[in-house]
Order: structure tokens, then C-alpha cells, then sequence
């Protein structure tokens, strides 16, 4: 057996500093405990792999070089990768190993910088500690460790200062100022501190200077505005020289604009024109720099989260600042030259714009944006928001350095938070995910025209607000789910779905799928999605290319078309039959009252039959055999229970099993032949039952685990007779065992370390190939994936 991905989604953790980009183009973010790599090509193809490693949620990712990068979590605790190529017979990619690792913290890094061989690193410990990289196999040394005083460090930038080899260090945080330390001979000494800020600095970013021009610091706030600052080697000519450009009057009156002078308590906002002076003594020379205040760019909203310069080896000779905000827009500023004079050409200044806006209008999305980056030489930008998804726009090539034109590009995203369930519709062409970020998700794969078809998220039927437990197909274009609430809750697809699934040749579907609402909207203050006859919307909805994530999370929702009731409890379990003719759940349950199962008709949702009793706790998992003659069910209560279809309708109580397993059962699933069932618990053990005679299911095989078994799922028999059973366990792995019809002894084939959470959920994907089987899988760390088995 080999296996291979073919399809990750992950979400990007809410850091700023989460993510960076190789030089070669590669992103590399923090999901949860893993690091994701995303290696945009012509035919992008999404995550390519996850990295685990981190025992906690990944703050920071600094790249060092094209072959190595620095990461660090919420646990204090860094890591340097290194790529190197592994070489098989099959092929050769590249595989990313941590080199060295090292307890930075005892608290949550929030900050990182690198440059050269200088690792910087703040935490909420009030510390920024300085190392040493490790070189040809070297300890990491720590050098010096710089006390905040009680403040937290939440950005950290390194630079060359202009026309000398000095380092200079940046440090923004809670104290709402930015501290500058230079590095005199071997340790860094406190030089300077930058007021200004009314509220926390976020972002810090040094754009390096052109040729004997200044280096210019930029610095964002929490108070939605972003600092410039020069820093130059400082002359004396430059304290007499008369001072051109704009008057004292007109800065006079812009002062006045942002607040009364003397007003400190009412938050007057002052221009502060005061020059620190940097003394730096280094190689037996002495410089002195100047730092003074430049620019004042007001143009966000809300709060800005993070800032980035234009990278410095790109055609376009003017400096470019990307800036992003949690006013969900991004906006790139560049100076423009203005006339002072009219009379006078010579004389001009410069004043910093805005060039271009990204983002949503009105910044409605919540959260905003909480981090960006530049690609490929600064002609593309990315950004991640507070769900974790990507948004992408690149630089058109004909477009001139004086007038950019950019257009919204395809990018990455996932469930942020725990995917709780996965299923796949009847024929295998959607793959339905729901997850505690209240969101259920539509996947599917696209058709290129060079290459395989390629997967991506196509839709998000509901944005809810309770946690979303589980979600099924009862046919292609109608799902079913529950959330931590006690409804149930049915939605058909709109035609707006319908239309772009055929125009993007992922499915086909007969004119009278067609009749239906356009689009969906929640009302204010509303759970329920509402149709839309005319599908009205404040987003264009894509017609020939898949949605973005802008509008994957507000034009891509399914109209809620039924609401079923009976339950006492938040529900917790549900299950479709396999004709799809009836939908089982359960919910949240301390006594046998509760403990039940509701069974209703998909066509008219009443009641078929009575409540199916027996269990003491809370069901945690319902199944339908195949012939759906017979329902499996399996509780906290440790047993599980058979009922059988009743001649008037409805199920009745058949065989049980009190105590099978010494702890809580999981989960269980039903071979396609409807001959075994297997129940997976965390008593480490998935037990196989098979049916000796009507009554009587005894067990034939136990298969022990290293873990708790959590998910289990089968596939049918194929050509040779064999059929082959995967099973979750809580530390991540799937176990991959095969049996045969005529000598049914199960043996494990196959162990995958796909994820490192517990596995919720694992379904083999409906008519797919004999010798390559797909399977999908869903995780407590975040991420969603579809693998590719190959049985050899």
C-alpha cells in the first residue's frame, strides 16, 4: 500500500506573523500545530503537504533562506527547518525537517525576526530574547535577552543601518511606542523610542535604503494609522538647511485637524517632529544617525494589523508599503511628488497615497484581515483573514509602474477550528465538511485542462451560529445538519449553485434540478438562510470561475428549506439511510429518556415509528445497513444496539451487546455487504461482529490500537476479493487493514500519520477505482484531507 494527498484544507492561525514567503514564491503558515506549505505554481493546486512537529498552535514562521525557515508557538517553543529532496523510484520531492529546536520561552512567543544569523524572538513573557543560528550543527546560543518592563513585544524588525554594516532592532508592542536598540560591538544597547502611537503597535517593517537614501521604518497601530520614520546618517548641514516642501502653516493647521494641543487627557493627537539622534560604534568607527518622524498615513478604519514593504529585488524603483487592517480591506501606499509652488517648478514635495484597496466595502467582514505578504518580486499580494482563509490579487503584466491594475486571484482556506464530520454524496462527486467554526463546506474537484482534476472548496451552504456537528447528503443538491442546538435543519442548492457547478464541468444536472431559488441570504439577527428569488447580493456571485473566499462567505449559501424538531438535547449524532429514504439523529443525553434515536422521512420529515430506546448515555453514533433493514447504533453507555424494520414501519429493538468495550464507544460503520459491522472505542480496540445466525452477533475479530480508535470506515469487496477497512486513531494516525472473503482474518496493511489530532471522521469516496481508492478524512487539528491509497 502507498498513499498519497490529493486534497488539504487548512485554515491560517490569527497571528500576524503566522506566514512568510520563500523567495522561490513558496507560502508557509502556521495551522494550528502544523506548518502548511502552499506552493502556488501556473496550476495552482493548493496545500501541498503539513508539517507536524509543534505541540502547540503555531504564532510565528520567519523565512531564512530559500531552503530553510524559523517557526514558533504559543508554548515557547521554536524550531529551524531545512529542505532537503528525498529521491524515490517513483519520483523526488522535497521534505522539510526540523534541524533544531529549542525552548525560547516559558510563555507564547508573539514575535519573530531574522536577519543574517541573528534570531530575535519576543514573548508575553515581557522578554525579546537574541540568538545565535546554529551553523554546521551548532546549538542555537542565546546572546542577550532585552526586559520590556512588563510590556508585550508584538512586532520585531532587523535592518542594516544606511551606509554602515550596524544592526538595528525595532520593537512595537503594548507600550504604544517602538524602541530602536542598536548593536554596539557585541551586544545591543536601548538608542532610542518613538512616541507617536495612541494605541499598540502591530507591525513593523524596514524598507532598505536606495543607494544613499534613508532607511524608512514603517510602523502600525491598533489606532488605524501607520507611522514613517527616517533613519539617515545625520549632518550637520541638514539642522541649517531651510526646510522645503510644505509650510509651518499648513503642518500648523494639519495638527490642528487631529486634536487640541494640551489636551492629553481627551487623546489630542500631536505631530512630533523631534530627531532622536542613534550613536553606533562598530569596527572601530563611530557613526551617528538621525531618526525622525515622516509620514502620517490615515486611511484604515480599524486597527491595522500588520505591514510589509515591497520586496527590494522587484522592477518598480518606488517604495511600495502593503498595509492590512482589521477593516477587512488591504491598501498599498507609494509617494507621489505635488507641487509646492506653482510658480516655481523646482520646488515639490512628497506626500504618501493611496494606490490601491483591496478588500470589502464597508469592512463587514468580522475580524478583518489579520496579516499579508507580497510574491514573486511584489507582483502578487496576499492576505489572511480572522477565518483563516486567503485572499489573492496579482499585478496584470501590462499594466505600468504608474498605473497598477490588479485582479482577485484563487487562494487557499479551511475549517478554522476542529472539523467534526465529512460525507460524500451518493456518487462521489461532493464532499460535504462541518466544523465547530460554524460553517459546513462544499468540495469538489474541477476539471483542468492539463492534468487531473484538481479539488477546492466550491461552497459554503451554512454559516450558522451554533458549533456544527454534522452535516450528510440526502441527495446531491440537498444536505441535512445539526449544530449544538436542538434542530435539524434541511437546505436544498440554488440555482446560482446549480448554474456554476455545470459551467465549471464538475457536474451535470437535468432541467428540472433547475427550478429553484437563485441564492440565499441570513436576515439580520437570523440563524435560518432565506431564498433569494432574484438572488440579490452585496457581492457579485462568480458565473465561470470558482468563488474566493470573499465570496465563498456570503453568495454561496443554500437556501433552508425545512426545520425538524423532537429532540430535548443539543443533538450530537446523525445518520442518512442508503437509500437516502430516512435520516437518523441523536442528541446529548444523562439518562435513558433522552438516550434515543429520531428517525424521520426525507420527502415529508415526520416521525417513522417510534423513538428507538434502550441505551442509558448519549448516542454517539448511528449507521443504516446497507439494505437499511437494520440500524446500528453505539453509546456512551459502552453497547451498542441492532433494531430491525418493522412490517408496520418504524424499527424495532433486535439483538444488543451491554458491555462489548471496557470504554465509551466511538464510533461504527457497516461493511457494504451488510455481512460485519465493526464499533471502534477508546478502550484502544475496534472489534469486528459478524452475524452467526438471525439473533446472534458474536464478535470475530479484535484489533488492538496504540490509541483510542475514534473513526472506522469500510470498502466493498473488489475484483480479488478483498476488502480493506481504515481506522482514526486519537493521536492522528489511520490504520489501513485488508481481509479477504475466503480467509476473513484482518491485517494491518498500512499505517498513515495524516494528522496530529484525533480523527472525527473517515469516508472512502463512492466509485472510485479498485487500485486507487480515495479516502477523506477530518481532524481535532483543523484540517481536512483527501488521500489517495494506492493498493499494490
Amino acid at each position: 500500500m502507498n498513499i498519497s494527498t490529493a486534497y488539504i484544507a487548512a485554515s491560517t492561525n490569527r497571528f500576524s506573523g503566522a506566514s512568510d514567503v520563500t523567495p522561490e514564491g513558496t507560502v508557509i503558515f502556521g495551522s494550528s500545530n502544523l506548518i502548511g506549505i502552499w506552493d502556488i505554481g501556473n496550476d495552482d493546486r493548493g496545500i501541498s503537504m503539513t508539517i507536524p512537529g509543534h505541540n502547540g498552535a503555531i504564532t510565528c514562521v520567519r523565512v531564512i533562506g530559500s531552503h530553510s525557515f524559523v517557526s514558533a508557538d504559543d508554548k515557547g517553543e521554536a524550531r529551524i527547518w531545512k529542505k532537503t529532496e528525498s529521491t524515490t523510484q517513483a519520483c523526488s520531492k522535497n521534505i522539510w525537517t526540523s534541524f533544531a529546536n529549542f525552548s525560547a520561552h516559558k510563555q507564547a512567543i508573539s514575535a519573530l525576526a531574522v536577519s543574517d544569523d541573528w534570531l530575535a524572538t519576543g514573548s508575553s513573557d515581557a522578554t525579546v530574547k537574541l540568538w545565535k543560528l546554529p551553523q554546521d550543527g551548532t546549538a542555537v546560543e542565546n546572546l542577550q535577552t532585552i526586559s520590556l518592563s512588563g510590556r508585550y513585544p508584538l512586532a520585531l524588525a532587523f535592518a542594516r543601518l544606511p551606509q554602515s554594516n550596524s544592526l538595528v532592532l525595532a520593537i512595537g508592542g503594548t507600550d504604544k511606542n517602538i524602541q530602536l536598540w542598536t548593536r554596539s560591538e557585541t551586544t545591543f544597547v536601548q538608542s532610542a523610542v518613538l512616541g507617536g502611537h495612541e494605541d499598540w503597535v502591530r507591525g513593523l517593517a524596514f524598507c532598505p535604503p536606495e543607494a544613499e537614501g534613508p532607511l524608512i521604518l514603517a510602523s502600525g497601530s491598533q489606532d488605524a494609522t501607520i507611522r514613517l520614520w527616517n533613519i539617515e546618517i545625520y549632518k550637520k548641514e541638514m539642522i541649517s538647511r531651510p526646510q522645503e516642501g510644505l509650510s509651518d502653516d499648513l503642518l500648523d493647521a494639519f495638527e490642528e485637524s487631529l486634536g487640541d494641543f494640551g489636551i492629553a487627557d481627551e487623546g489630542g493627537r500631536q505631530i512630533s517632529l523631534k530627531r532622536h539622534i542613534l550613536s553606533v560604534k562598530s569596527n572601530q568607527e563611530h557613526f551617528i544617525f538621525s531618526v525622525t518622524f515622516d509620514a502620517l498615513l490615515v486611511g484604515h478604519e480599524a486597527g491595522v494589523t500588520s505591514v510589509s514593504w515591497r520586496p527590494s529585488n522587484s522592477n518598480q524603483s518606488t517604495p511600495t508599503l502593503l498595509s492590512t487592517s482589521t477593516d477587512s480591506s488591504l491598501i498599498l501606499w507609494s509617494p507621489a511628488t505635488i507641487l509646492t509652488d506653482p510658480e516655481n517648478r523646482t520646488k515639490s514635495s512628497t506626500i504618501w497615497i493611496n494606490r490601491q484597496r483591496y478588500g470589502d466595502i464597508g469592512g463587514q467582514r468580522l475580524g478583518g484581515f489579520v496579516g499579508g505578504v507580497w510574491r514573486l518580486d511584489g507582483n502578487e499580494v496576499l492576505a489572511w483573514g480572522w477565518s483563516g482563509g486567503w485572499r489573492r490579487w496579482r499585478r496584470k503584466p501590462s499594466a505600468t509602474n504608474d498605473d497598477e491594475v490588479w485582479e482577485e486571484g484563487g487562494a487557499i482556506g479551511g475549517h478554522r477550528g476542529p472539523v467534526k464530520s465529512v460525507d460524500w454524496s451518493s456518487t462521489g462527486t461532493f464532499l460535504i465538511s462541518s466544523g465547530i467554526d460554524q460553517t459546513t463546506r462544499i468540495h469538489g474537484a474541477i476539471p483542468q485542462v492539463n492534468g487531473p482534476a484538481t479539488w477546492y472548496e466550491l461552497g459554503r451552504p451554512q454559516v450558522h451560529g451554533y458549533d456544527i456537528l454534522g452535516s450528510v447528503f440526502l441527495k446531491e443538491l440537498k444536505i441535512a445538519s445539526i449544530a449544538d442546538e436542538k434542530v435539524l435543519r434541511i437546505f436544498e442548492a440554488p440555482r446560482r449553485f446549480v448554474d456554476l457547478m455545470e459551467i465549471l464541468h464538475v457536474s451535470q444536472f437535468s432541467e428540472n434540478e433547475k427550478n429553484r431559488p437563485m441564492g440565499a441570504s441570513v436576515p439580520p439577527l437570523g440563524l435560518s438562510n432565506k431564498a433569494d428569488a432574484d438572488g440579490a447580493v452585496t457581492v457579485a456571485a462568480p458565473e465561470f470561475r470558482r468563488p474566493f473566499e470573499g465570496e465563498l462567505a456570503s453568495v454561496t449559501l443554500w437556501p433552508e428549506v425545512e426545520k425538524v424538531f423532537g429532540h430535548g438535547y443539543e443533538s450530537i449524532a446523525l445518520a442518512t439511510s442508503s437509500s437516502r429514504q430516512y435520516i437518523a439523529s441523536a442528541c446529548k443525553a444523562l439518562s435513558p429518556e433522552h438516550a434515543v434515536v429520531r428517525i424521520h422521512d426525507t420527502t415529508t420529515y415526520q416521525p417513522v415509528g417510534e423513538p428507538l430506546t434502550g441505551h442509558s448515555l448519549t448516542v454517539t453514533q448511528i449507521a443504516f445497513s446497507p439494505d437499511d433493514q437494520l440500524i446500528l447504533t453505539v453509546s456512551r453507555d459502552r453497547s451498542w444496539r441492532l433494531y430491525q424494520k418493522a412490517e408496520g414501519g418504524g424499527y424495532i429493538p433486535m439483538v444488543h451487546e451491554s458491555k462489548p468495550h471496557g470504554r465509551i464507544i466511538w464510533d461504527c460503520a457497516w461493511a457494504l455487504e451488510g455481512d460485519i459491522f465493526a464499533t471502534a472505542s477508546r478502550d484502544k480496540t475496534v472489534k469486528i461482529w459478524g452475524q452467526s445466525n438471525r439473533n446472534n452477533w458474536p464478535c470475530v475479530a479484535t484489533l488492538k490500537t496504540e490509541e483510542s480508535a475514534t473513526a472506522v470506515n469500510f470498502t466493498a469487496f473488489d475484483s480479488r476479493l478483498k476488502r480493506y477497512l481504515a481506522v482514526g486513531l486519537e493521536n492522528g494516525k489511520i490504520l489501513f487493514y485488508s481481509s479477504s472473503k475466503l480467509e476473513p482474518i484482518w491485517t494491518l496493511g498500512m499505517t498513515h500519520s495524516g494528522h496530529v489530532g484525533q480523527i472525527n471522521c473517515l469516508r472512502w469516496r463512492p466509485g472510485s477505482g479498485e487500485q486507487f481508492r480515495e479516502i477523506a478524512s477530518c481532524s481535532e487539528d483543523g484540517t481536512l484531507k483527501i488521500s489517495i491509497v494506492q493498493i499494490v
